[in-house]
């Protein structure tokens, strides 16, 4: 169940601040502050499901959270990580259609949601909301276009190795400045490169034997930064 609601100031929000409403007028963070819901949630919450349809949209305020599509196998993809300031349900919002993933937190996390109809207000009465939106929109095809030529092209191996790497600027490292700052499973990884988890599980396990990597519980500290950069064959 919902935890419980929330009281958020949207003029000082950091996650506001760092999200595609940077730029609100005095009176729009007022309308913004009076209408918007934000509501905690347990690790494991959806906040919305696939084939659902969208009502408004969702920023993450604090935590960490997911979006995963579930393909007729059954068998679960990521597609997304969302951090604090990130928004999510905006595609499907945009085009009028049905989610096409489902959004669940991976620790507990602190949603606010957006009407529909305040969110359109802002789409078109700020320019700039409307300019954010759109390098939100491409940076989001880039990244589309680039994991289906990884899934076409890269070995496995190397999917992993750049999806450690794409986990660790999403979310960045703790206080060593080698960890990870997010517990995922070793399933949700496979599901992040698009790989059974047994394969995962044997390719981390090598990376850990080449002293690439090393595991703290669930928890993955990264070594040999640049060896891992290699492996993946990308730039970083």
């Amino acid at each position: 169940m919902i935890k419980d609601t929330l009281i958020v100031d949207c003029k000082n929000c950091q996650a506001r601040l760092s999200s595609i409403f940077c730029s609100l007028e005095k009176d729009e963070i007022e309308s913004l502050h009076e209408n918007k819901g934000c509501t905690t949630y347990k690790k494991g919450q959806i906040i919305f499901s696939q084939g659902a349809m969208p009502h408004g949209i969702y920023i993450v305020y604090t935590g960490k959270v997911k979006l995963h599509q579930l393909a007729e196998n059954g068998r679960e993809q990521i597609v997304r990580m969302a951090k604090p300031g990130d928004i999510i349900g905006y595609r499907s919002l945009l085009s009028g259609d049905h989610y096409t993933s489902t959004s669940e937190t991976i620790e507990e996390s602190n949603i606010c949601f957006i009407p529909k109809k305040l969110f359109w207000s802002f789409m078109n009465t700020n320019q700039d909301v409307s300019i954010q939106l759109m390098k939100l929109l491409s940076s989001d095809l880039k990244k589309a276009e680039h994991a289906i030529t990884n899934i076409a092209q890269k070995p496995v191996k190397e999917r992993l190795a750049e999806a450690l790497l794409f986990i660790k600027k999403t979310y960045g490292y703790e206080a060593d400045s080698t960890t990870i700052s997010v517990t995922l499973t070793r399933e949700e990884i496979a599901n992040i490169v698009g790989t059974a988890t047994e394969t995962a599980i044997r390719l981390l396990s090598d990376l850990k034997n080449e002293k690439i990597i090393d595991f703290v519980g669930k928890r993955i500290k990264i070594l040999n930064h640049s060896r891992l950069v290699d492996i993946a064959s990308i730039d970083d």
